[in-house]
Order: structure tokens, then sequence, then C-alpha cells
């Protein structure tokens, strides 16, 4: 069970908007089960222009994972930082694979 905090800035977040981001967040759990937490937090860059920002922020065991994204809709901003925080999940799950399956073992000579 991943813990999920949405902060909305300058404005109440819709039920809709809140449980759509707890869905995609807890989708991130099959690439990786060691989520701790993560933080979502949505703001609007100017209420003229109405751009709107989505940052993410991911904790697992040893490593934090951030992406930040905006346009004009907060639901494409979500899936913008969602797929990036993936494919930073993805990089890290194959790098410590390799690491893990490529460990030399130490030969000791005895003289």
């Amino acid at each position: 069970m991943i813990k999920i905090n949405i902060t909305s800035r300058h404005f109440k977040a819709h039920e809709t908007l809140q449980e759509y981001i707890k869905s995609e967040i807890e989708n991130l759990s099959r690439y990786n089960e060691d989520i701790i937490y993560a933080d979502v937090i949505l703001s609007f860059e100017k209420a003229v222009n109405s751009i709107k920002i989505c940052e993410i922020l991911i904790k697992i065991k040893d490593k934090n994972f951030t992406a930040k994204e905006s346009s004009e809709e907060f639901v494409k901003s979500v899936d913008k930082a969602v797929d990036k925080i993936e494919t930073q999940i993805l990089k890290y799950k194959g790098k410590n694979k390799t690491d893990k399956f490529n460990t030399k073992k130490e030969i000791k000579k005895t003289i």
C-alpha cells in the first residue's frame, strides 16, 4: 500500500481528479513494489494562461524519483509526469538487475 499525499496549491482539487491520481500512482506499484510514499503537487503557473503543473515525488527504499510536467489540463500533466516516473523506475530496476548479476567473485591465489 502506497501512502499518497496530494497537495493542491491555491485551489481545491476535485474528488474525481484525486481518485484519478491515486489510481495512476497505484499502477506504478507493478513496476516496483518497494514504493514507500508518493507526493503529488498540483498548481497553476499563471491564472490568466491557466497552465496546470503536476509534480510527482516518489520515494523508494534508497532512491527518490521526481517528475514535473505542465499542460492545459491536470489530467494531461499527471499522465506525462507518471510516464516520466515509469521510465525512471524501469531504468533504476534495470540497473539494479545488472549490478546484482554482474558482481565479480574474487578468487584468491595461494602461493
